[in-house]
């Protein structure tokens, strides 16, 4: 079975590369994203199984960002994480994102995240 594809899109380097980290050695393939505009253009040409978004992103917000999922047939089936500090603004997203964290985010976070989106590829406990 392949590895469910999830693209990392968030604009700070280090947290970035700690969540693409933590995926990767969850078993799944990762591609982190640093802005909105390279997320958008990646989300026309592939189709991720999970998308972990932060709300604040360069050139194309988050909340587009996830709007352009939901409004995409092809992107039906893909299970999307808000990730934000901002408390106030992500309630946008509520009934649209899968589900929603607020940062910091931890390891266990993040796996307790993939165990409810993407439950076959969980790690034990």
């Amino acid at each position: 079975m392949p590895k469910p594809l999830v693209f990392v899109v968030e604009d700070d380097p280090s947290l970035g590369n700690l969540f693409a980290d933590v995926m990767r050695d969850m078993g799944l393939e990762t591609q982190l994203i640093q802005d909105g505009k390279q997320a958008t253009e990646r989300l026309e040409a592939a189709v991720p199984d999970m998308v972990l978004l932060d709300l604040h992103l360069p050139h194309v917000s988050g909340l587009d960002i996830l709007d352009q999922i939901r409004k995409d047939t092809r992107l039906e089936k893909t299970r999307v994480a808000m990730i934000t500090a901002d408390s106030v603004r992500v309630k946008a997203a509520q009934g649209k994102a899968d589900l929603i964290l607020i940062k910091p985010i931890g390891f266990f976070d993040l796996r307790d995240m993939v165990t409810k989106l993407l439950p076959e590829h969980a790690l034990p406990r």
